[in-house]
């Protein structure tokens, strides 16, 4: 009437292969979403820092607010000068420009 407790044991030896056999489709289900959405948005952080650390004194540059403006200055601490009309610039922080539509090219050394 009662299940002896080897006789109990021994049933339950072959899930181990069963239970990881259940994980295969989470662990490829993230696999597959590292790959196509965290990777690529690692890559376009990577390029939003490089272009905001470009930036300098010239380049006509786009806001996520949508201000359109010619940087004046460049400050260490995280913010720009930009002139949005002429005698009126405003101060901005450098990760909220998203595009940079023109760039000024660096002066030639001359030597």
């Amino acid at each position: 009437m009662f299940a002896s407790p080897a006789f109990a044991q021994a049933a339950g030896g072959a899930g181990g292969a069963a239970a990881f056999g259940q994980f295969i489709p989470l662990i490829l289900i993230f696999v597959i979403m590292y790959f196509l959405l965290i990777r690529p948005q690692q890559k376009k952080v990577k390029e939003h820092r490089a272009m905001v650390e470009a930036l300098r004194r010239g380049d006509q540059v786009v806001t996520q607010g949508g201000i359109i403006g010619k940087v004046t200055h460049v400050r260490e601490d995280g913010e720009l000068e930009v002139e949005i009309a002429q005698g009126v610039k405003v101060r901005v922080v450098k990760s909220t420009v998203v595009q940079v539509l023109s760039k000024t090219e660096p002066a030639a050394n001359a030597g």
